[in-house]
């Protein structure tokens, strides 16, 4: 049994809430490479077909599909000393170092079955890490407003890390150094010295919530899968995610081969990926104060907005144009912190609901569910974003391309994520958890549970 089945709202101070953030510093710059930089770098560098590269890395996203619910299942269900989160994070963060490293440093030999394999490891353990860890960080508080704060600290740690490692290539580039696998190389190199510290402090700084659980009847598997599948608040945000995510993969990974193929201008790509982490990390406030005065779900709705409309205009670049790419793409890129924070952030409401709705605190289930939807629309956005332009004759390593084939590429750049994008905002547009909703589960959440002993206090 529980020791604290009811636990008492945890304060949240912003050095606890830097220590919880900072290791997302490390998982960020690994996200980083693998949807901007591994799909070039593998078919230009490496030589293998676009195809297959698309393949393999969409094939190892699709494995998730089996491991994430199994693992969120598993952590909610653990019971130690250390809680339910923290052994799944020290678990997979071993494993996560190594696969980073046999993916970002392949040999010049690697072949579609060495990518393929390593890939699959390496979102086979970044589940086992960071899964909990965000499941961990819904658990903090159960404020609606908090809730944001919690996420918008994790996410400014992530594309704090951004910043630095586009300022580190951006140094390579001045003296003549940057090349595809160098800047893998500092990823890997980064992620080996700054992520067993990081978590090292995390795992011994931050306390666990202790779990919520209420008084109900027992529930079978069937009628607890029943439950989720009928939650009309986690139908919702988990379409609008696999829309939006897709949409954002698909230019991420064409960002490189726009600006080398069709734009020109390769060099200036550290500049704008400067510039747009600057610009999204600025706007994280903008976009916490629209959420606390529209609603979560409607900031979120209005970013997407964003993203979109000025996606719709890149395809309106042709060759020479590439200050106008750099300069669309950081406009576009102020509203990337609210589709990252403010999803997460409702992610954590839609668990609310379900807990009263089961009377056990599934966090780690529903996160798996979202997980995986993300690493699906991952896998679906590098497959739109590789093979339409291929089947149009758009191949990398060709000296020359055809018109069909370069319009194809920039239609998938911007149109395609540009109506992804819009038509994501309509499914969100009318979530059901509103602030007085997700009042209304919490005060639920207190009236069946048992009072607290005294006591129990968890603030950092």
């Amino acid at each position: 049994m529980d020791k604290h089945p009811c636990p008492r709202p945890r304060h949240l101070q912003p050095l606890g809430l830097l220590i919880y953030g900072l290791p997302n510093f490390c998982f960020a710059i690994i996200a980083f490479p693998l949807a901007l930089y591994v799909v070039p770098f593998y078919s230009e560098e490496i030589g293998l077909p676009l195809e297959e590269v698309g393949l393999a890395l969409a094939a190892s996203r699709v494995l998730d599909t089996i491991t994430d619910p199994l693992i969120g299942e598993l952590s909610d269900r653990t019971r130690s000393r250390w809680g339910r989160r923290k052994p799944w994070v020290a678990l997979g963060a071993p494993l996560f170092m190594l696969s980073a490293w046999m993916v970002l440093v392949p040999g010049d030999n690697a072949s579609f079955h060495y990518l393929l394999i390593w890939s699959c490891l390496l979102y086979l353990s970044f589940t086992l890490a960071d899964l909990p860890y965000r499941a961990w960080g819904a658990e903090l508080t159960g404020d609606y407003a908090k809730r944001s704060r919690v996420t918008a600290w994790r996410e400014a740690c992530g594309f704090g890390g951004q910043i630095g490692f586009v300022i580190v290539l951006l140094a390579l580039q001045q003296q003549g150094y940057l090349t595809l696998r160098t800047s893998l190389w500092i990823v890997a190199i980064t992620v080996l010295l700054l992520l067993p510290p990081l978590l090292g402090m995390l795992l011994w700084r931050i306390p666990e919530a202790p779990v919520e659980r209420l008084p109900t009847s027992a529930m079978g598997q069937w009628r607890g899968l029943a439950l989720l599948v009928r939650n009309p608040a986690f139908l919702s945000v988990l379409s609008a995610s696999l829309l939006f995510v897709s949409g954002l993969i698909v230019q991420a990974s064409l960002h490189l081969l726009v600006m080398t193929h069709v734009v020109g201008g390769r060099e200036l790509f550290p500049i704008m990926l400067l510039f747009e982490n600057i610009v999204t990390l600025s706007a994280i406030p903008l976009w916490i104060k629209i959420a606390d005065h529209l609603g979560k779900h409607r900031a979120l709705a209005l970013a997407a907005l964003w993203i979109g409309g000025w996606s719709l205009l890149l395809p309106l670049c042709g060759p020479g144009d590439s200050w106008l790419l750099v300069v669309l793409l950081v406009i576009r890129g102020a509203g990337f912190a609210s589709i990252l924070f403010l999803a997460n952030s409702m992610a954590a409401d839609v668990v609310d609901y379900d807990t009263v709705q089961s009377g056990r605190q599934r966090t780690g289930l529903f996160f798996a569910a979202w997980a995986m939807v993300t690493k699906l629309a991952i896998a679906l956005g590098i497959v739109l974003g590789t093979i339409i332009p291929a089947s149009f004759g758009f191949e990398p390593a060709d000296a020359s391309h055809s018109e069909a084939a370069l319009d194809a590429l920039m239609a998938t750049y911007g149109w395609l994520p540009g109506a992804l994008m819009t038509l994501g905002a309509a499914v969100l547009w009318r979530f059901p958890i509103t602030h007085e909703r997700q009042k209304q589960l919490r005060a639920e959440i207190a009236a069946r549970r048992c009072h607290p002993p005294k006591g129990d206090t968890h603030s950092f």
